[in-house]
């Protein structure tokens, strides 16, 4: 992926190397390897993975983009030099981010709305946002109450390792999708979804959020059209990246991985299949309106 030399988002908050921030995550009982699975599954709903592993229903936030929480405390200066690759990987999430700025601007534009951009807090160890806290080892994740992106650069290299994700396109991805949840909370689709599946059963809550899952990944699939199309960033072999992470995080090949088989009723996120295929349909056809997953079937 090209990516250097282009604009970075003022958005960025680096809270990198300050400590711990409110601490790590406290009950569950999970061992690392539990906490990263927990960490992939709460990246896909966008949601504190305090609340999977506490096992509580699934949080999308209010819905006004507004905080209802005291507001957390900003984190004290860095407490060591970022190494060269930690600086890199803090570009990089910057430039994208920016990238993601300027296509969603455009297109909200189109439809004669303004964008409001979000926030994107890097940090390492753990932090706290207006949707409680975030450990080191869980996943990237939105928080609709302050419009901010949580994100620990390490989960790349998680990514990497563990699920056989590599690439910086596979990490564009991610920083699309929790993007792609702050659409869906600008555009009302989130406080929607919370006031159905206050209504529902665990099973029909699940589906919807799985809706709301594929829906972040086809807009994912949109911005990464309109930023190809207006800075030519892609190159050999990154659709593919793409594709492989999408289908690293499918519900079925998660639980496959944790527990030796698959419970379609608890699927919160879409199988690997259908990752793949809604970040396809974003990505080929470049519209925020081929991106309804709550139309028919998925």
């Amino acid at each position: 992926m090209r990516w250097e030399g282009f604009r970075r988002s003022g958005n960025v908050e680096d809270r990198r190397g300050g400590g711990s921030g409110g601490g790590g995550m406290g009950r569950g009982g999970l061992g690392i390897g539990g906490l990263i699975i927990v960490g992939l599954i709460a990246w896909a709903t966008g949601i504190n993975p305090a609340v999977l592993i506490g096992g509580a229903e699934i949080l999308l936030g209010d819905g006004s983009g507004t905080s209802q929480q005291t507001s957390p405390q900003r984190q004290s200066a860095p407490a060591r030099t970022l190494s060269a690759e930690d600086q890199k990987l803090g570009d990089f999430a910057a430039v994208v981010l920016a990238q993601t700025e300027d296509v969603w601007t455009l297109l909200f534009k189109g439809q004669g709305s303004a964008y409001r951009q979000p926030g994107l807090v890097l940090f390492s160890g753990a932090t706290r946002s207006a949707c409680g806290s975030a450990d080191s080892a869980t996943g990237p994740f939105y928080c609709p109450r302050d419009q901010k992106i949580y994100l620990d650069t390490a989960f790349f290299t998680e990514l990497n390792k563990r699920f056989k994700a590599p690439g910086d396109f596979a990490a564009a991805y991610v920083i699309a999708h929790e993007v792609g949840h702050h659409v869906e909370n600008q555009i009302g689709l989130l406080e929607q979804v919370q006031a159905r599946q206050r209504q529902a059963s665990r099973t029909e809550a699940n589906a919807l959020s799985v809706r709301v899952e594929l829906m972040a990944d086809c807009l994912a699939g949109v911005w990464a059209h309109h930023a190809d199309a207006q800075w030519r960033i892609l190159e050999d072999g990154d659709i593919e990246e793409a594709m492989n992470a999408a289908a690293a995080i499918g519900d079925d090949r998660l639980q496959k991985r944790q527990q030796g088989y698959v419970v379609p009723d608890s699927f919160t996120h879409g199988t690997s299949a259908q990752r793949v295929k809604w970040f396809r349909n974003g990505l080929d056809k470049g519209s925020l309106a081929q991106c309804n997953t709550f139309k028919g079937a998925i």
